[in-house]
């Protein structure tokens, strides 16, 4: 079939959720339409319904992880901003932080950061190499007397797989240690009840699965762990103007200027979205699609896969190498030939990389899921690298290039 008639097939939802449900689209011509003004920036009837639009993200956000009224929702610019804000207001100038290998760089280089100019010190656990997955045992080995935060994803964007996130916050918990986790791979996969957790922090993007636009994230706070934070920036809040220094007060105390409000808007849509169907009812359909996706991937003797096979320990991220082939070269043949859309690189996660054995060599090619995907959209996937494992389709000379 020439290229321009062949049906795009979407497989890099670890990177941003496509498609959107049509109500995003609809919020956000809305806001242009009707709202068009900054929240708490005026008394005026459009000032104030862009207060409606950030209320009621915060609302639908607490219903969807279960959080008590006392908890707060921060509103982020993403996952990155949410676990930034996170870090930077925990850790003082000598305290100690603990991550995982399987984290993003958008734990580690906050990390990184501050070991470089505050004096932070830092521990990265590893993970199992076959399943990825970490030990509660080794959390607990790299804790400190000075250790003030644990900072792990749920799950992996490189081998999906699905870390022990209540045994480790119970571990946290029982040492007066505060507990981050990123959920940029599990918010809206996987169901999350921050309320029953014994987790502090929770990050996580909108434009993911929460099927938001690009721009959005949150930062969820349990009640009381704000006192053991300080603010990373500051500025402009509509509230406290006289004051020369940041409010105290929360929201406000975290979110400085003017919201992204009609990127809210949409992710309003999309988590009530979410909400209708149930977070369990798509879990079940992605575990649905991992299952076919598993059994296919077995029959392909060429194909190297990473990370677990228990589907209760992983959510739709199936990473990839083929024999011959680099992983660029493997997403450019996807899209030339079958119209399937992956992502090869590094996934910005070098030491998830370094574990699997692929840090050197370009990494893998990464197919991740979405509540869109069906069985045939995944057959094709499959056909696709069982086609590159026979040898029938010719190499493409892509090189890889450096992506993280």
């Amino acid at each position: 079939m020439p290229r321009d008639t062949l049906p795009r097939r979407y497989f890099d939802n670890a990177a941003t959720s496509h498609p959107k449900p049509s109500g995003v689209a609809r919020a956000v011509q809305r806001y242009f339409d009707e709202i068009h003004a900054s929240a708490g920036r005026g008394a005026y009837r459009e000032a104030v319904a862009s207060g409606h639009v950030l209320d009621g993200g915060r609302d639908a956000l607490r219903r969807l992880f279960g959080c008590s009224p006392a908890d707060h929702v921060i509103f982020s610019l993403n996952g990155t901003d949410a676990l930034n804000l996170a870090i930077k207001s925990v850790l003082r100038p000598g305290d100690h932080a603990v991550t995982t290998d399987m984290d993003h760089n958008s734990v580690l280089r906050p990390l990184a950061a501050l070991a470089g100019r505050d004096n932070v010190a830092w521990t990265s656990v590893k993970a199992d190499l076959r399943t990825t997955r970490v030990c509660p045992d080794d959390i607990v080995a790299a804790l400190r007397p000075n250790t003030r935060l644990v900072a792990v994803n749920h799950a992996s964007n490189v081998t999906g797989v699905i870390q022990p996130i209540d045994v480790i916050a119970e571990t946290c918990r029982e040492r007066g240690i505060l507990f981050l986790v990123d959920a940029a791979q599990t918010a809206g996969h996987v169901p999350l009840d921050f309320g029953a957790l014994p987790v502090d922090l929770l990050a996580f993007p909108g434009h993911k699965g929460l099927l938001g636009p690009l721009g959005t994230g949150a930062l969820l706070i349990r009640a009381g762990v704000e006192e053991h934070m300080q603010t990373v920036r500051e500025g402009g809040t509509g509230s406290e103007s006289e004051r020369p220094v940041q409010p105290d007060a929360l929201p406000d105390r975290f979110e400085a200027g003017s919201h992204n409000a009609i990127g809210i808007a949409g992710l309003l849509a999309g988590v009530e979205w979410i909400l209708e169907r149930g977070v369990e009812q798509l879990r079940a359909h992605e575990v649905q699609l991992c299952g076919r996706m598993q059994e296919g991937l077995a029959a392909c003797h060429d194909v190297r896969v990473f990370g677990p096979t228990d589907l209760d320990h992983r959510v739709g991220v199936f990473s990839v190498r083929v024999d011959g082939f680099e992983p660029a070269e493997i997403s450019a043949l996807f899209e030339q030939r079958f119209g399937v859309l992956s992502r090869s690189g590094l996934h910005c996660a070098p030491l998830a990389h370094q574990t699997i054995g692929t840090l050197d060599d370009g990494g893998t090619t990464r197919l991740s899921f979405g509540p869109f995907l069906t069985d045939a959209d995944v057959d094709v996937a499959l056909a696709a690298l069982a086609e590159l494992a026979r040898g029938t389709v010719p190499a493409c000379g892509a090189r890889a290039v450096p992506v993280s």
